[in-house]
């Protein structure tokens, strides 16, 4: 007999007794037994908020990138070991590819993302400077921190490795540490993932615990620190979100929960067409693929009522061709269900979906098996339905399995109508070669949908796919879906962060923020700032280049050398009658070309190269005889932790001789971490 182990407070856990038995969902050998008898869970979230969370707070976001980094590349060295414990719960090699493979890109992405888009720092500024006051002297900025808690993560049966690895990657990357607790038909394949983990010893202590069975009295102890992300049904959410200690404490909950997500084939979409295959083929990936468990899966399938016999012979010959068996089996494309339990409960459901319509393709109660018992192992056959679309039943009832229904329309006004009455879906797709009634059907459901694919013939060769959740895309949904969203690239980071609106002055803000804020106190003097590294440069430090006069000559030369002869630079009389410039006025790229020139330091030195502008913006028309004169100020300096240079980003600001802001802008720079 084997008992999972938990991993809580720092060690592995041992269950007492001989807990409940787990199955292979293909043969019924029983594979582990599960149990959390004796898991002090108010010591768990203690440890976690104790000895993972100022682990992870003394990491900056480019460190914690950099371990999301070296996990994915440990994890996928160890794919094949999950592939073929992934097989016991059901999952051909297709769909443990699509759990595991999935899981570990999820990583992969995080760690760029948080490389590229967040700080190397802990604290992630949240927008641009707001000013409060006439003077300048009384200024905010909002920031956003790591909650003090856990995030407490609950996940479903059906991806036991993708579901607690897209939940971790931003809540690690955000700083705040995880208890994982996977759901316990497929909790062995979780195990193992966490066992893999843990061994790898790339994580600070804490910052990871797992908890085989179930949360016995967890969620008595969360505290307004806390987080819980839960994947399940409607209904365990509302107990969840309903508990005591959530309700009392504010605890922010996210769910993504049942949803009945559709697909829309167009009118235009004829059989003959490639978005009438490309239709077909996804209706049926999306019922075969996981055996049709997945929260994303195609439940119904809208085509226009004049094609629906079209559609029902394709698709009932697409999936004559699906073989079912053992998931290991050489040719079978669909495995078995996660358990019997989950089979029986998805036949229910076909019951209350029949009332409402008739069988198109399979047999609910029978299949065929390729090496394997269909008694004993959780096998169903695809089924294919078609039903009245007034019907309510098809709109409410979720078989979570290999099953979707047909559902005829005659308008893009009812087939909105009627997709709306998923009452919130986590995903939905349209097919067809009509960009006008892709457009009026993507703005008609989007009030109803965490996310919407479009899929033609432009696309098809190189798109994910209806069921495929992106990490750069929100993963979840509103009303039935659970209302919540997870991952969408850094937005699932920022859900694990507190917001805070910090008033003061610009020199507190700056030292609060790491960043100058214009009103900071600058270092002017002595060496150039392009003469320093990383290691001697400092935020504030600057150079007050100028002043220069522009000249008629000037803007001649470069309206002829670059070809940009535009009529305010090169016509007087037009350019005069032009309200805006009553003159002759420089080209903005010449005031930022003299700019350049005023400030940089020629010889070779640490700044290695210029590699971009930023919000740019020409504020006043520079005209003939105007003395412009540059103030640089680093703004902002962002070491790479595996180069040996980082980025500083320097604030410009191009007056004239009355002081007035001509131009304003950020200039990027890459710059070694010593001197050579």
């Amino acid at each position: 007999m084997v008992l999972l182990r938990s991993y809580v407070s720092g060690g592995w856990h041992t269950a007492s007794g001989t807990g409940v038995p787990l199955h292979d969902a293909a043969t019924g050998e029983e594979v582990a037994r599960v149990s959390s008898d004796g898991v002090d869970f108010a010591a768990a979230l203690d440890h976690g908020r104790t000895v993972g969370g100022p682990a992870l707070r003394e990491l900056t976001f480019h460190q914690r990138a950099a371990l999301l980094k070296a996990l994915a590349s440990h994890l996928r060295e160890h794919r094949e070991e999950l592939y073929a414990l992934s097989a016991r719960t059901g999952s051909t090699l297709g769909d443990s590819k699509f759990d595991i493979d999935g899981g570990i890109g999820v990583l992969f992405s995080y760690a760029s993302k948080g490389k590229r888009e967040l700080p190397n720092d802990t604290v992630y500024v949240d927008g641009a400077v707001e000013p409060l006051s006439k003077g300048g002297t009384f200024v905010a900025q909002h920031i956003a921190t790591p909650l003090h808690g856990v995030a407490v993560q609950i996940n479903a049966f059906n991806f036991p490795v993708w579901g607690p690895l897209e939940k971790f990657a931003p809540a690690f990357l955000a700083g705040v540490p995880s208890l994982v607790k996977p759901a316990s038909q497929t909790a062995y394949l979780t195990a193992r993932l966490v066992e893999l983990i843990i061994e790898s010893g790339l994580l600070p202590e804490g910052s990871l615990q797992f908890v085989a069975g179930s949360v016995g009295d967890l969620l008595d102890h969360l505290t307004a620190q806390d987080l819980v992300s839960f994947t399940g049904s409607a209904a365990t959410a509302q107990k969840l979100r309903a508990h005591p200690a959530v309700v009392r404490h504010s605890v922010r909950f996210n769910a993504e929960a049942d949803s009945l997500n559709c697909s829309i084939l167009a009118p235009d979409a004829r059989p003959s067409t490639p978005e009438f295959a490309l239709f077909v083929k996804q209706l049926v990936a999306e019922m075969t693929v996981k055996a049709g468990q997945k929260c994303t899966a195609i439940r119904r399938a809208f085509v226009p009522a004049e094609l629906l016999d079209d559609v029902a012979e394709a698709a009932g010959a697409r999936l004559a061709k699906v073989t079912v068996g053992h998931p290991s089996a050489e040719g079978v494309r669909m495995g078995a269900l996660a358990s019997l339990e989950q089979r029986e409960e998805v036949r229910r459901s076909l019951k209350a979906l029949l009332d409402a319509g008739s069988v198109v393709f399979g047999d609910p109660e029978r299949v065929d098996v390729v090496d394997g018992d269909a008694a004993k192992g959780a096998f169903m056959s695809p089924v294919l339905l078609k039903a009245d679309p007034e019907r309510s039943e098809p709109h409410e009832v979720e078989a979570f399995g290999p099953v979707s229904t047909l559902l005829p329309y005659t308008s893009v006004e009812q087939v909105i109508e009627l997709a709306a009455r998923g009452g919130g879906s986590l995903a939905g797709s349209i097919v067809t070669g009509d960009p006008e009634f892709a457009r009026t059907v993507v703005l008609g459901l989007a009030p109803y949908h965490g996310r919407l694919l479009v899929l033609d013939s432009d696309d098809a060769k190189e798109s994910t796919g209806h069921g495929s959740p992106m990490p750069q895309l929100v993963h979840g949904g509103p009303g039935r879906a659970g209302g919540g969203e997870e991952m969408g690239g850094i937005r699932g980071v920022l859900h694990h962060l507190q917001r805070t609106a910090v008033q003061g002055s610009p020199a507190v803000l700056s030292a609060v923020t790491g960043r100058w804020v214009p009103g900071a106190p600058r270092t002017e003097g002595g060496e150039h700032p392009f003469r320093k590294s990383l290691a001697e440069l400092r935020v504030g430090d600057c150079v007050v280049a100028g002043p220069r006069t522009v000249t008629r000559a000037d803007i001649d030369h470069f309206a002829e050398f670059t070809g940009d002869t535009f009529y305010a630079h090169t016509d007087e009389a037009a350019a005069t009658a032009n309200p805006l410039f009553g003159g002759i006025v420089a080209h903005g790229y010449l005031v930022v070309s003299f700019a350049a020139g005023l400030f940089v330091s020629p010889e070779p030195g640490p700044v290695l190269a210029n590699y971009g502008l930023e919000n740019l913006r020409f504020l006043t028309p520079v005209k003939v005889g105007d003395a412009l004169t540059v103030t640089l100020t680093a703004k902002q300096i962002t070491p790479r932790i595996d180069q040996e240079y980082g980025e500083v980003r320097w604030d410009a600001d191009v007056t004239n001789a009355e002081g007035d802001s001509v131009a304003k802008y950020d200039v990027l720079t890459l710059v070694t971490k010593e001197k050579a």
